[in-house]
């Protein structure tokens, strides 16, 4: 048997190729082929490069000569006679806004399990092509969030009020956002926290031990964003937010001070009431019913829970407290105030049920 004499490659075409072989994006056919003619313009029999690449002699002699007749765009795949397969786009996003029929007793769909029921109809799909229509169109039915109306009957005075002290405050006066974070647990990890490494995050037992828990009552300065008072009791009633008013009231001497808090019920106690009564320089201002977000001190709640208790390890209350007042103390000093953007009437608009069609 004769053997072929080397191909002879077109100038450029030999680092073109080799390029493709080492692509890790090109189909997976060029790249086999891109080898063959390869091998055959090192001279290697038709035989020994099928062996090499998988493929029959023959294979290797049809395209080496489509490369002689075309160069290296003759190695692409060429068109497949018959209709293109279509996937229904449609069908695939109305059956994922519908829920799963009952006899699968899951609340949602996954990719492979819509994929499967759709096969099962009768439309070849696969769950990738599920998932990239997901994409596409921006479904996401893995993920679920949570809403609530508000009930208030003074909704839309509440949220003037306290929006107008965000974007317009008083001249000449101090404005503050009040609220309590409760049950703060001092949990001690079972065994010392293992460092971040190079090849590791941090580590941390996924068991504790329980040393009590406090509530932090905290003050927010709206124009600066500083924490002006604050305060841990080990409980959270009309008695121990009072104390906190006054600390407020000592906080900010002789000036006008308007209290922004939620409507928990100590907040609005009868003893509150009384002492507001005798101390006309203190205003209070309430969030609408289930719009504690309105209220600046949320956001310093999360920091605080994110960067000093949540990862915290703490062998006792007076531990907890200790590095909560530590945290407040750093915090103050690299502070800055959050700026309230949206006016009452765009939050007004976006409380509004949306007509049904």
């Amino acid at each position: 048997m004769s053997v072929a004499a080397p191909l002879v490659l077109r100038p450029g075409d030999g680092a073109r190729l080799r390029e493709l072989t080492r692509s890790s994006t090109a189909p997976a056919g060029l790249v086999q082929r891109a080898r063959m003619v390869l091998l055959a313009a090192e001279g290697l029999p038709n035989a020994e490069i099928g062996r090499r690449v998988g493929m029959t002699r023959q294979t290797v002699i049809v395209w080496r000569a489509r490369y002689e007749a075309g160069g290296i765009a003759a190695l692409a795949d060429l068109p497949r006679s018959g209709r293109p397969g279509r996937i229904d786009e449609a069908a695939v996003i109305v059956s994922t806004l519908n829920p799963p029929p009952s006899d699968l007793a899951v609340t949602h769909w996954s990719a492979r399990l819509l994929a499967s029921r759709l096969n099962q109809a009768g439309m070849p799909v696969s769950f990738a092509e599920v998932a990239r229509i997901w994409r596409a169109w921006g479904l996401q039915p893995h993920r679920v969030e949570a809403f609530k109306f508000s009930t208030d009957p003074q909704l839309e005075a509440k949220i003037r009020d306290v929006v107008g002290l965000y974007l317009d405050p008083p001249a000449k006066a101090v404005v503050v956002c009040v609220d309590e974070k409760s049950q703060i647990q001092a949990l001690d990890r079972t065994a010392p926290l293992l460092p971040m490494r190079f090849d590791a995050a941090e580590r941390r037992t996924h068991d504790y031990r329980r040393h009590g828990t406090t509530t932090l009552f905290a003050a927010l300065e709206v124009a600066t964003g500083k924490i002006t008072a604050d305060a841990c009791y080990e409980r959270h009633s009309n008695i121990e937010f009072l104390a906190f008013l006054k600390q407020i009231a000592k906080a900010h001497p002789t000036v006008k001070l308007h209290v922004v808090a939620d409507n928990y019920a100590t907040h609005n106690h009868p003893n509150v009431k009384a002492w507001l009564a005798k101390h006309p320089r203190i205003t209070m201002h309430f969030t609408p019913i289930s719009a504690s977000w309105m209220n600046m001190v949320e956001i310093f709640f999360g920091i605080i829970s994110r960067q000093a208790i949540r990862r915290g390890s703490f062998t006792s209350v007076v531990d907890l407290i200790a590095a909560i007042r530590a945290f407040i103390d750093g915090y103050n000093e690299r502070c800055q105030p959050f700026r309230w953007t949206k006016t009452a009437d765009q939050i007004l608009a976006k409380a509004q049920p949306t007509p049904s069609a």
